[in-house]
């Protein structure tokens, strides 16, 4: 006989189901711990390709690799209980074809047992979004400012400044939706037309530095604990964690500097034979 979990993770459509509703809490998360004290609050953890740059020191997300995806998703899978895990799907590994996209984002769900997968782009990318999702994988949208395609933006920039760029965008959300997408990333994206695309379309979004307008919210938790130091100035930080953890260490090292030994207060005596 099976043993069913006594808590029951969300599921793309439950989020696609919040469309309008309560607001969708949601955070980046890299590692079981993190994950596992965001978990009672959050509707869904995103294990962000924002991991090469907050964990393992990049420059930007170029550099990171499926299988370093794989090993972050598994930690944030096992540390969690009921939030919908998203993996993003790192550069490189879905572009080239929607079959390509299928066979890593399959590999991706098999081997982190996540329940949805995260991919950059609008109107370029509805054939492999509809591509994945006729064959049951969940797929979560992003579009407005794509970190992946920072060489070709120029940088990190507000989207949707001027009116004449609204169209485009418009059109790359609307187009992802109506390929299956179950929700939509809009990131640093002027608040009128965030509040237009959430207004347009029959899918949640969720905005990070896209205004109150947006169905959800997310943030790199690293940010808003303050661990990351300088943050996009839409962040608000929560807790000062990296100051507690520099007091902390500072503390550690003065004692073991004049052999106070704080970890060894408990040693194991010898025993004689």
């Amino acid at each position: 006989m099976s043993v069913q979990p006594s808590v029951r993770r969300l599921t793309a459509p439950q989020i696609t189901a919040r469309k309008g509703g309560e607001p969708i809490v949601s955070l980046t998360a890299y590692h079981a711990h993190t994950a596992a004290i965001a978990d009672p609050f959050v509707d869904f953890l995103l294990v962000g390709d924002s991991l090469g740059m907050v964990m393992h020191g990049m420059e930007n997300t170029l550099g990171v690799s499926l299988d370093l995806m794989i090993m972050h998703g598994r930690a944030v899978v096992r540390g969690s209980q009921r939030a919908l895990i998203v993996v993003d799907m790192p550069f490189g590994t879905y572009e080239e074809s929607p079959s390509e996209a299928f066979k890593n984002s399959a590999r991706v769900m098999k081997e982190t047992g996540c329940g949805a997968i995260k991919l950059e782009g609008g109107t370029r990318m509805a054939e492999t979004i509809d591509y994945l999702t006729q064959r049951g994988i969940p797929v979560m949208a992003h579009i407005g400012l794509t970190p992946q395609s920072v060489n070709v933006l120029g940088g990190f920039k507000t989207q949707g400044r001027t009116k004449d760029a609204w169209a485009a965008i418009e059109d790359d959300a609307k187009a992802v939706a109506n390929a299956g997408a179950f929700a939509i990333v809009l990131e640093a994206m002027a608040e009128p037309l965030a509040q237009r695309i959430t207004e347009q379309i029959a899918i949640p979004t969720i905005g990070i530095g896209a205004s109150a307008a947006c169905d959800g919210q997310i943030l790199v938790m690293e940010d808003m604990l303050g661990l990351t130091g300088k943050v996009p100035k839409f962040v608000k930080e929560f807790g000062q964690i990296g100051i507690a953890i520099e007091a902390a260490i500072k503390s550690y090292a003065q004692e073991v500097s004049t052999r106070k030994f704080p970890a060894c207060e408990h040693t194991y005596a010898m025993k004689d034979d």
